[in-house]
């Protein structure tokens, strides 16, 4: 058990990008952070088309080159099928995604603020969290 979690921690390197996203059925919500859980990006909207989707690989690009990373990595918390249109669009890209337990997510949050509060934007930031930690599994398409 041990191994496998440092196999996923030795995944996000000071070159790797961490995108947390919240799922929703139209809009979608990103954000991202370093390797250590700093934000670069605060959480934007990500529109659930294949215009949405392309302004989303835009900006990691973007923010790659400017952030100086060269790897990238995405996670998302599984909601209902609205994550798999981005699944398939990412692979597309050759970019990995992988998902994090929503009771990780759900006991997590609190960690921050002390607050049970749900909100898109603070669940993506959770997300990105628990990626840089090594906290995911890695879904089959």
């Amino acid at each position: 058990m041990q191994f496998k979690c440092n196999e996923k921690i030795n995944q996000v390197t000071e070159n790797t990008l961490v995108v947390g996203m919240d799922i929703a059925k139209r809009v979608h919500y990103a954000c991202f952070v370093d390797e250590r859980g700093r934000v670069i990006e605060k959480a934007f909207a990500v529109h659930q088309s294949k215009e949405g989707f392309e302004r989303l690989y835009e900006k990691i690009r973007q923010t790659m080159k400017e952030a100086k990373k060269t790897d990238v990595i995405v996670g998302i918390e599984p909601t209902g099928h609205y994550w798999m249109n981005l699944a398939y669009f990412l692979d597309n890209y050759g970019i990995p995604l992988v998902m994090v337990n929503p009771m990780h997510v759900k006991h997590s949050k609190e960690l921050d603020d002390n607050l049970q509060t749900k909100n898109e934007k603070k669940d993506a930031l959770v997300i990105a969290h628990l990626l840089k930690d090594g906290r995911f599994s890695y879904p089959r398409l």
